[in-house]
């Protein structure tokens, strides 16, 4: 073998010695990056477990919430039905209480009807004529003087009921504004002025003519101080004949708005036809006799009882 250059020998030991290097250094990167690869895979593991419990925890979450819903929901349920429930008894309350606001109006009513009651004259919605009597003492509780513009005559006064006058006179005054003449002939009269009365008529015509026309002291409906002779012009003075006039037609087709009815219409059993003779008894109980067509001493007593709390109404 021949012997080498020096120069050879210097780059074939620097080569190896390179080579060595890279080996060295490959090996020590590789021991680097086996170990980055254990720390990594630690790290993974870790994060695993990590991760695995977050899992857990949230699946337990999960669990107690789904519990939770199902305990709200059936709370829901119960409450629904407690309100519900609630609900009803509310109603069934408002019900009663409707029930005893109805009672208490009722009893309200009637506190007030009785009360009405025993401020009005008991007397003034009873049968007189041949039925009921009235003392030698019994007046009207107040009576007004009737102004003269509605008397056919100023050289007698005239007095009336004072709550019923305004009705009269209401009356009169839309007749009057119609074109219909009325003036009060006769209206209230005491006990003994009835006395009178019949005692002048019993010699005139008799005893027996004069019950059919004339009522007896105390049967007479002018002593309640509610009911009036009316008159027109035509007639020189006279009551007969009042049937014939257009005072008598507008009467019975608008007395009864202002409460007074005729006391003695035709074919009544108890005195003869008197068409100028019209009684207060309310607008009440005046509209239901117009429209039935029926005569205020046809109905039974109780019935008209019944109107005697509204009669000034």
């Amino acid at each position: 073998m021949s012997k080498m250059h020096p120069y050879i020998k210097i780059i074939i030991v620097a080569g190896l010695l390179a080579v060595f290097g890279l080996i060295g250094y490959a090996y020590s990167r590789i021991f680097l990056l086996s170990n980055e690869i254990v720390l990594l895979s630690s790290d993974f593991a870790s994060t695993t477990a990590f991760l695995a419990q977050k899992t857990n925890k949230l699946n337990e979450e999960i669990v107690a919430l789904n519990k939770q819903t199902a305990q709200i929901s059936g709370n829901l349920s119960v409450t629904d039905q407690n309100i519900q429930n609630t609900k009803k008894s509310v109603e069934d309350v408002m019900s009663q209480v409707g029930g005893v606001e109805q009672t208490v109006g009722k009893i309200t009513g009637a506190v007030s009807v009785l009360e009405r009651l025993s401020k009005t004259d008991p007397e003034l919605l009873q049968k007189y004529s041949k039925i009921f009597f009235l003392n030698e003492y019994y007046a009207p509780e107040r009576l007004s003087e009737i102004d003269s513009t509605y008397l056919y005559s100023e050289k007698k006064a005239e007095v009336f009921h004072s709550l019923v006058w305004p009705h009269l006179k209401g009356l009169l005054e839309t007749a009057k504004a119609g074109g219909i003449t009325l003036f009060v002939k006769s209206a209230y009269r005491s006990f003994d002025e009835q006395k009178s009365v019949k005692s002048s008529y019993s010699i005139i015509y008799g005893k027996g003519n004069a019950n059919q026309f004339s009522a007896d002291q105390g049967y007479s409906e002018h002593q309640l101080g509610t009911t009036v002779d009316l008159i027109t012009t035509g007639l020189n003075g006279n009551l007969a004949g009042f049937e014939k006039t257009q005072a008598y037609i507008w009467m019975q087709n608008n007395a009864y708005k202002y409460g007074f009815i005729l006391s003695y219409p035709e074919n009544n059993t108890y005195y003869i036809f008197e068409p100028w003779h019209w009684r207060y008894v309310g607008v009440d109980l005046a509209t239901r006799l117009k429209n039935e067509g029926k005569n205020f001493y046809d109905i039974d007593q109780r019935e008209i009882d019944k109107y005697l709390p509204d009669i000034f109404n």
